[in-house]
């Protein structure tokens, strides 16, 4: 980025966050909304309530009223992100699939029982059962666009059934328990309300394995190309005994007599990939639903083998499924930026509505980032200090170029591997 880029910036910022003042009540309240914003974009070490207060010379307590009782449009703020990404969509070249949804999930370890949400479970950000909380996500992606407009807490059993820890942490009566792969359909029908459409969808194994959750989208008639497990059960025929993929793929008839197809795909961190990738049509749920194809693909270098199972007809090449499918490369990489470099997991306060809040203010944080970044590709200059947005802050910034540290909720980069057991396919 030159000099006068970076001074661009901050006008650029305001004028973007001038686009939500319909939906504060009062000019302090929007006042707050920026002072917030800036600070999630700012290079403070942490990017919780106190630190960004304290940097916009605005007393704590004040800040924390604004994220949990302060009148706003909470909700109309939350659904306009959508529609200007939406409305930005057409601008980026697609590379060929057009616009992609992809649902994903990340977590981050927590310390103390307070945080909404907080429990033992699986942590995909490090890999192992441990305390903290889990967030699910939907993102969208056009060509070298990725965006991160939606986010919801996952709220373990243990919080919905006990009544005194839901009142302190002040979790609204129709905030329940729901399996994760319910969550992700929320974001999605909102979406199609805010009149956002995708070309694809894409998810991870633990939402393939769902057999309801593939079947609700293949009523909706949502085109998709999602992982599955190497034990995803489906059939060669309508009213054949149900195999896994692995097995199926590897020994059926139908792909014996398909050959490999080598497929390099771009990614925007790590460089290109080889694949080699090869598909059979399959029946899948206990209604033996055809019109789906099984892809087992193969990293030439290294011999990870992924299974994805799409419903688009067969004249959508495979490489076109594979790009789908691995749409989630690029999305992985914007949960490591919200987290380490906006503060997607910095928020260290006990309530629902102000973790809720905190959320999307994360999401129009990385909204401006995400419309912007494309414009101004291109080689830091040496001298780059960081990446905070100048022309637009309050005084008292915090120190520069300091990386998130820990605390209740702790920063931690990596990527989400699907737990042991997928409890997204519990009710």
């Amino acid at each position: 980025m030159t000099a006068q880029q970076i001074r661009e910036l901050g006008p650029a910022f305001a004028r973007y966050l001038g686009g939500s003042r319909r939906f504060f009540a009062q000019a302090r309240t929007a006042g707050h909304f920026a002072d917030y914003c800036r600070g999630l974009l700012s290079e403070l070490p942490r990017t919780s309530v106190e630190p960004i207060a304290l940097a916009a010379a605005t007393t704590v307590r004040t800040l924390q009223e604004f994220l949990k009782t302060f009148a706003r449009d909470h909700h109309g703020a939350r659904n306009e992100l959508p529609r200007r990404i939406a409305d930005a969509l057409p601008a980026f070249a697609d590379g060929g699939p057009g616009a992609v949804g992809v649902i994903d999930e990340t977590s981050a370890r927590t310390k103390g029982d307070k945080t909404p949400g907080v429990q033992r479970q699986y942590l995909g950000c490090v890999g192992k059962v441990d305390n903290g909380i889990v967030t699910v996500h939907r993102a969208v992606a056009r060509g070298r666009l990725t965006a991160l407009p939606d986010g919801t807490l996952y709220l373990p059993k243990s919080w919905d059934a006990d009544a005194a820890r839901r009142l302190e942490a002040g979790i609204p009566d129709n905030v329940r328990h729901r399996a994760k792969w319910r969550i992700a359909l929320t974001p999605l029908a909102r979406a199609e309300g805010n009149g956002v459409e995708f070309d694809w969808l894409t998810f991870d194994e633990g939402y393939g394995c769902v057999p309801r959750f593939l079947a609700r989208l293949d009523r909706a008639g949502q085109r998709y190309a999602g992982e599955v497990p190497n034990s995803f059960r489906c059939r060669t025929r309508p009213r054949a005994k149900p195999s896994r993929a692995d097995d199926r793929i590897a020994h059926s008839p139908q792909a014996r007599g398909q050959p490999w197809r080598a497929f390099r795909l771009a990614r925007q961190t790590g460089g290109d990939r080889v694949w080699r990738a090869r598909a059979i049509p399959v029946y899948v749920g206990k209604d033996g639903r055809a019109g789906h194809r099984l892809v087992a693909a193969e990293n030439v270098a290294t011999g990870e083998v992924k299974h994805f199972l799409t419903n688009a007809p067969d004249s959508v090449g495979l490489g076109a499924v594979l790009r789908v499918g691995f749409t989630r490369w690029n999305v992985g990489h914007v949960l490591r930026v919200a987290k380490s470099e906006v503060g997607l997991t910095h928020y260290e306060g006990r309530n629902y509505a102000g973790l809720a809040r905190h959320l999307v203010l994360c999401a129009v944080a990385l909204g401006f980032v995400a419309l912007h970044t494309e414009r101004l590709r291109g080689e830091k200059p040496g001298a780059d200090a960081g990446a905070g947005v100048p022309g637009a802050e309050r005084a008292g910034r915090g120190a520069a170029g300091a990386s998130a540290g820990d605390g209740p909720v702790a920063a931690r980069g990596g990527g989400h591997p699907v737990p042991p057991v997928a409890e997204q396919g519990r009710p």
